[in-house]
């Protein structure tokens, strides 16, 4: 059997490992990182010592805290800013739009690894690239020349045949895989699209798709670079970056699913989960409050093409509020230049700024008890700033007939027909909203405001880790749960001390109270702890408040990672029976700690309270093992560049 895309990626990225198995390590080519994680992962770059990126590509984004109530976004804008001048980072300013809609548009390249600050990376997956979200600190040693280490994920091969009817959109098809897979499925994979409905796709498809696999908790998700790619590079004026990348036929895949586009109708995804999926139909025309368009999931050209489409000539439901964020400067542009943007304010559409916005919660937070639909990516509880809603995920042709109708309409019904809505030839490319770094780098001066705090930094693991029990949670606990992120708190991204009062808070309103009053302790889980976002802050906080370790059933790849990376001890439970024994309250000990993680296999814990030992899985490789004894990746690093 011949070889997948995936494994070609990989294998020509490879710095130490083997695609057989066990842990590898990548040379990284690009980074990303956006205004939420960015002053952290640029704080970290600077505690390395390291004057210049030594990347191919390095981009710094402002997309997520564009809300100025205060000085405090400004001030991380600011610094990003300057700290990207000075160390060889582009910067695209406020308005330029999303980190992935402009990274698909301006930077992805066929065949180059890329890994960004934040989990949705993957969507440069539809350009054939090895895209992964990331912690910051891992991006910061990116920047510094470091490989990225990951375990070598399994490739599992999403076979895709036959082709999509108009109303049936690309968010359709990751809904149905999501439907299948669950939020879990993806956990230690690939997914690789195969398959020969793959060339009936659109790079803006393919990008919804790669986009939304991070729901699966996926490593990543990857398209082959074939003729449709290079088509929309050449309209981006970039045909020289197209490589052709293709699997060999046959080509070896770990498992696979097929899906028949043809079959597939419009779908959403129920409260409060992205794989609690349902057919429209199904669901029925439940009244509609609001509905939002855009996020880095479906704000491309295409996506917004479509939507004016379906408003033209009509009006939103009086009921209804509808607002409409463009995924990038060049989306917005064109659809001014087309007329699109003109049937949309007409129809009554409130036209927002080229960023995230409502998707992380920065503004539009829906009514008391309303339903909101969105084309978003994630449906978390709370998570669109009030708690009280329920938001639905589904694709721009979906949300744009409900916000006509005012009640969740399947597209199906209205004999929509886009088959004149194509891939423009020439793509409007302005980069003026992009700055290159300063070409004397020694005159520019990093800036920073009074809300960026230091970072904190554990120490060297050794003796006995001893503890009190602060919190059990359930299972699917995500990082919105360990860290909220709405726009009251994401102005305070870099101000670990504040945001540390409001870790928990969702699941336990007085946790930050608790866990001082106890000089920290240990915090219990079910399966998959850590989903959603890759921000870091879900460690670092509970790093501030003395948090020593996370025993849990399994967790998320991104979480885990960032909870090595800041030294606290991610443990699994070697027999789930055990999770039901701990209690609120109950004191952990694990004695010679150092010893034990060295030695590798099981770690024993007692139960003082109760008075019983139990066993807990470290799987680590030998590396994490090492970040964890000298307290966390940035230590590591620099006693691996003194040795």
């Amino acid at each position: 059997m011949g070889k997948n895309v995936a494994k070609k990626l990989i294998e020509s990225h490879l710095v130490s490992g083997d695609t057989g198995g066990g842990e590898i390590a990548v040379r990284i080519d690009q980074t990303l990182t956006q205004d939420s994680t960015g002053t952290m992962a640029y704080l970290q770059f600077e505690a390395m010592g390291i004057p210049r990126v030594r990347t191919k590509l390095s981009v710094a984004y402002i997309d997520h805290n564009t809300l100025q109530a205060g000085y405090e976004n400004a001030d991380d804008h600011k610094y990003i800013q300057t700290a990207a001048a000075r160390y060889g980072i582009y910067f695209s300013r406020p308005g330029n739009g999303i980190c992935h809609q402009v990274h698909l548009e301006r930077f992805g390249v066929p065949g180059m690894t890329l890994l960004g600050s934040d989990s949705h990376t993957p969507t440069c997956g539809a350009l054939g690239m090895l895209a992964i979200g990331a912690g910051g600190l891992d991006v910061a040693v990116a920047m510094g020349g470091g490989p990225y280490y990951l375990n070598m994920p399994k490739i599992a091969a999403v076979r895709l045949i036959g082709r999509l009817r108009d109303g049936v959109g690309a968010k359709d098809v990751i809904l149905e895989v999501l439907r299948r897979l669950t939020v879990k499925g993806g956990i230690g994979k690939i997914m690789e699209y195969t398959g020969e409905g793959v060339a009936t796709l659109s790079i803006p498809e393919r990008a919804t798709i790669a986009n939304m696999g991070a729901e699966l908790g996926a490593t990543t998700s990857v398209f082959p670079s074939d003729g449709v790619t290079r088509a929309f590079l050449k309209a981006q004026g970039r045909e020289k970056d197209f490589t052709e990348i293709l699997p060999d036929t046959p080509a070896e895949y770990d498992e696979e699913i097929t899906i028949d586009l043809s079959r597939l109708e419009p779908l959403a995804a129920q409260p409060h989960s992205p794989d609690n999926v349902a057919r429209i139909k199904d669901i029925g025309k439940i009244k509609v409050d609001q509905v939002a368009i855009g996020s880095c999931t479906n704000s491309s050209l295409l996506d917004m093409l479509k939507v004016a489409r379906i408003l033209k000539g009509k009006t939103v439901h009086p009921d209804t509020s509808l607002v409409i964020a463009p995924g990038s400067k060049q989306v917005l542009n064109m659809l001014a230049m087309s007329g699109a943007l003109a049937d949309m304010v007409a129809a009554g559409a409130r036209i927002l700024e080229c960023a995230c916005g409502p998707c992380i919660g920065m503004g539009q937070s829906p009514a008391t008890g309303a339903v909101s639909v969105r084309t978003f990516n994630r449906n978390f509880y709370g998570r669109s700033g009030t708690e009280s809603a329920k938001v639905y995920l589904t694709g721009p042709e979906t949300a744009a007939a409900s916000a006509i109708n005012g009640y969740l309409t399947d597209p199906l019904d209205m004999g929509l027909d886009f088959s004149d809505i194509m891939m423009p030839e020439r793509f409007l490319v302005n980069d003026n909203m992009i700055t290159p770094p300063a070409k004397d780098p020694d005159k520019v001066e990093v800036v920073r405001g009074p809300n960026i705090k230091p970072f904190p930094q554990n120490k060297p693991l050794s003796g006995r880790v001893e503890g009190e029990v602060l919190l059990v949670m359930g299972d699917n606990i995500t990082t919105d749960h360990i860290m909220p992120s709405n726009s009251k708190l994401l102005p305070y991204r870099s101000n670990i001390p504040y945001l540390s009062e409001y870790c928990l808070t969702p699941i336990d309103p007085v946790f930050p109270g608790r866990a001082k009053e106890k000089g920290g302790g240990w915090l219990i889980a079910g399966e998959n702890y850590g989903q959603g976002s890759s921000r870091e802050h879900a460690a670092l906080v509970p790093l501030y408040l003395g948090v020593k370790g996370v025993i849990a059933k399994s967790f998320a790849r991104i979480h885990m990672a960032n909870l090595i990376n800041n030294g606290l001890l991610p443990l699994a439970f070697a027999e789930s029976a055990d999770y039901q024994r701990i209690t609120q309250g109950d004191v952990i000990a694990i004695a010679d700690i150092q010893a034990q993680l060295k030695k590798g296999g099981n770690i024993t814990a007692e139960n003082l309270t109760k008075g019983y030992s139990f066993n807990l899985k470290a799987d680590l490789y030998p590396r994490q093992r090492e970040t964890l004894l000298t307290g966390g990746l940035l230590n590591y690093t620099r006693i691996s560049q003194k040795g």
